[in-house]
């Protein structure tokens, strides 16, 4: 893309790094919806968990690039709905039930209401949403998504980022909303 040219080579790399985690992320979250897909209910219109979230910074800009690539009138509709969302409102990439750019989707939103194992007190817990596996009595670890391992990784890969695009200088927001990141200005 013609704004990741003007980006510092080595923060390229760092965005590749993400990139490269969110393929492994998507093809993790694939094999569980394809193993328990009589279990969940996830799909275009169930859009309850799509709020307004905060991401880090190389999630920020790629969501960015995305939005870059797509035909000017498209784009800025998505700004338009960015400028005027509010942080407790929905998503502003949300639009009849479906993301507006859901191949670019954030972390997070690829691994809502599928079963993320993390640690809280000292103890294992699994989460997921509640419409998913009903009368389910436990799930395979295989069906599970460390999201410690997960939250740690993505950090690492954005300090990096941060650290290559703003030459060590951090910026002074740690990470930006949605619709910060889709008002960036590459």
């Amino acid at each position: 893309m013609e704004r990741e040219a003007e980006m510092p080579r080595t923060a390229l790399v760092s965005l590749r790094n993400y990139q490269e985690l969110r393929a492994k992320v998507e093809a993790l979250c694939g094999r569980i919806e394809n193993e328990f897909r009589e279990q969940l209910c996830c799909r275009k219109g169930c859009s309850d968990c799509c709020r307004h979230l905060s991401l880090f910074w190389v999630e920020a800009v790629a969501l960015a690039l995305a939005l870059e690539s797509l035909p000017d009138s498209q784009a800025e509709r998505i700004r338009a709905a960015a400028r005027s969302s509010t942080p407790d409102g929905p998503c502003p990439l949300l639009a009849e039930g479906a993301c507006l750019l859901y191949a670019a989707r954030p972390l997070i939103c690829r691994t809502h209401g599928l079963p993320v194992l993390n640690e809280a007190r000292g103890r294992a817990v699994v989460d997921f949403c509640d419409l998913n596996f009903r009368g389910l009595g436990s799930l395979p670890a295989r069906a599970l998504i460390n999201l410690d391992l997960l939250n740690t990784t993505l950090a690492g890969i954005n300090h990096l980022f941060v650290s290559e695009i703003f030459h060590g200088h951090p910026p002074e927001k740690e990470r930006l909303s949605i619709a910060e990141a889709l008002l960036l200005d590459l």
